[in-house]
């Protein structure tokens, strides 16, 4: 659909009163469209090479908001998804401080395409990013995102089971992820609520961020609209909106934490998270890798593997 068709449409279901034309996607070009996984070297989700027959159909629009933003995904489909029953789907959320990154990024269309290669009918969401945005756009976002995927039209068009959609996601990415899974209540199979969480190097909890570094303050500062003195002081008020940790009830579904002992968001992050999960009565599975890597910089062939398996399991 053209930004144009998009405008009609809005407008003729009253919805664009307040629009700020024209509308415009993000802006996917140079520093902006950066993976969170540094340098060249070939770690993490590099590894991954994909198989044949795997369909993308990219730059799907999901909805638009009233500042004028186009929102896109790209949508990667399993050989499979053309024949037999509904598949499950995974919403991939890339990383990046929530101010940079794009879901065609050689990383995150890997981690798409590895997604559709074990089955999953996975949609990899561009959402809006800092400054020109802050919390709670970009979980606001991610919601939209689901609830498109999981709408009839949609269902049908790529092969969903509606009933079995669930998110995945790194670092900036994974804090959006574990928050999706964590807001609402109730049934897992409605709206923008998702069946299971799979969420790497997450800074989870911004609200505890007191003895974390200057930089994690400054980017969660920047995020969530305050001063990164009153993060570190826990003076920011919207910092436990923007915690999963704070949203949790025995409703919520399954969580997958992996993180790395020594990388650049504290291990105590991911730590805290499944002692909160396990308080909770939700199921929770913590992988610990060695080394300092990164977010989809630790999905290796092993990590992918227990993450698909934990997909599997509570996806189908």
């Amino acid at each position: 659909m053209t930004a144009a068709a998009v405008a009609a449409a809005l407008a003729a279901t009253g919805v664009l009163s307040g629009f700020h034309l024209p509308l415009q996607e993000i802006d996917p070009s140079g520093a902006q469209a950066a993976s969170e996984v540094a340098g060249g070297e070939i770690i993490g989700i590099r590894t991954f090479t994909a198989p044949a027959g795997i369909r993308v159909d990219a730059g799907l629009e999901y909805g638009a908001r009233e500042d004028g933003t186009l929102l896109t995904l790209d949508v990667c489909s399993p050989p499979t998804a053309a024949f037999g029953a509904a598949l499950p789907a995974v919403v991939s959320v890339h990383g990046g401080s929530w101010a940079r990154g794009d879901k065609a990024n050689a990383d995150w269309r890997n981690v798409c395409l590895w997604l559709a290669s074990e089955g999953f009918v996975a949609a990899s969401v561009n959402y809006r990013l800092v400054p020109d945005a802050t919390f709670p756009a970009q979980p606001d976002d991610v919601a939209l995102a689901v609830e498109w995927l999981r709408e009839e039209a949609q269902a049908e068009r790529f092969g969903i089971d509606p009933a079995r959609i669930g998110v995945f996601g790194g670092s900036a990415g994974g804090n959006l992820a574990a928050l999706i899974g964590a807001r609402g209540e109730g049934p897992t199979d409605v709206g923008s609520r998702v069946a299971a969480v799979a969420e790497l190097s997450g800074p989870i909890a911004l609200d505890a961020l007191g003895g974390s570094s200057a930089w994690l303050q400054g980017i969660a500062g920047a995020y969530l609209g305050c001063d990164p003195a009153d993060v570190a002081s826990g003076a920011c008020e919207q910092a436990a909106d923007a915690s999963a940790t704070t949203h949790l009830d025995p409703t919520d579904p399954p969580v997958f934490i992996g993180h790395a002992e020594q990388e650049v968001v504290p291990l105590v992050q991911s730590l805290g998270y499944a002692d909160a999960l396990d308080a909770a009565g939700i199921p929770v599975e913590l992988a610990v890798v060695p080394g300092a890597n990164h977010s989809i910089g630790i999905l290796d062939e092993t990590l992918r593997a227990r993450v698909a398996a934990f997909l599997h399991a509570h996806l189908g």
